[in-house]
């Protein structure tokens, strides 16, 4: 991809995403900017992590202006992870674009030739089938490594069993199974092991799972109805 000119990206009137991309190249570049030619994808890592979170939490909000805003500084990421790896030859931001639309283009066939599928399981169903294909995973336990490890605990628990029930009939296979498990685990934890109160929440993950709760988001909200209680405790005081 060629680069815009600094001059050209200060007196642009409209930037579009080759803009971006050529920002970033100056940032990096010579005389560019000494934080961000330091960086790297580890120190960068976290900066990537906590703009995603700054995205979800403009979802949850329903600011549409905070959403735009925070959209903008995620892409920002990827093109500057994508320019790290431009810098090595390789591969870089026209690469990732390539390989995402092809995999998208792939991944619907339902979209883009003949495979049917009504209904949103149908097109599930051909996603996993597909992507087993691609990435070739052959053991069971192969689809389940694949479901990053660094995700919060909640949300990778719930996932793994997700998987393991539907794909592979394996684990808690019925509520009344997984409060049995609740029970289990909360009993030792009252006797003092500490070690159950990892399984408590992952038998607890197990249900939430079959019903169709987002553990991680529903922990998530109770955390905010905390503060915003603790809050208004707080704002009650000060008036007396």
């Amino acid at each position: 991809m060629d680069l815009k000119s600094k001059k050209e990206l200060i007196t642009e009137e409209k930037h579009d995403f080759h803009s971006l991309v050529s920002v970033m190249a100056a940032l990096r570049g010579e005389g560019g900017c000494p934080w961000d030619m330091e960086q790297t994808h580890a120190s960068t890592r976290k900066c990537l992590i906590e703009e995603t979170y700054e995205v979800v939490e403009a979802i949850d909000k329903n600011d549409p202006e905070l959403l735009c805003e925070e959209l903008g500084d995620l892409m920002f990421q990827v093109v500057f992870h994508a320019q790290i790896e431009a810098e090595e030859n390789r591969f870089d931001i026209s690469d990732v674009i390539q390989g995402i639309t092809h995999k998208m283009i792939v991944r619907h066939p339902h979209v883009f030739a003949d495979t049917k599928a009504d209904t949103s399981d149908e097109v599930i169903v051909n996603w996993d089938n597909i992507k087993k294909e691609e990435k070739q995973l052959t053991a069971p336990s192969d689809i389940l490594r694949r479901i990053p490890p660094f995700m919060p605990g909640l949300m990778r628990a719930q996932k793994v069993q997700g998987k393991a029930l539907k794909k592979f009939d394996y684990g808690t296979r019925s509520e009344s199974d997984g409060w049995d498990k609740v029970g289990i685990s909360l009993e030792k934890c009252k006797n003092g092991d500490d070690s159950a109160f990892a399984d408590l929440l992952f038998a607890l993950s197990s249900i939430a799972e079959m019903k169709g709760i987002d553990l991680e988001e529903g922990l998530s909200k109770k955390t905010e109805d905390f503060i915003c209680s603790f809050e208004d405790s707080e704002n009650a005081e000060h008036l007396k």
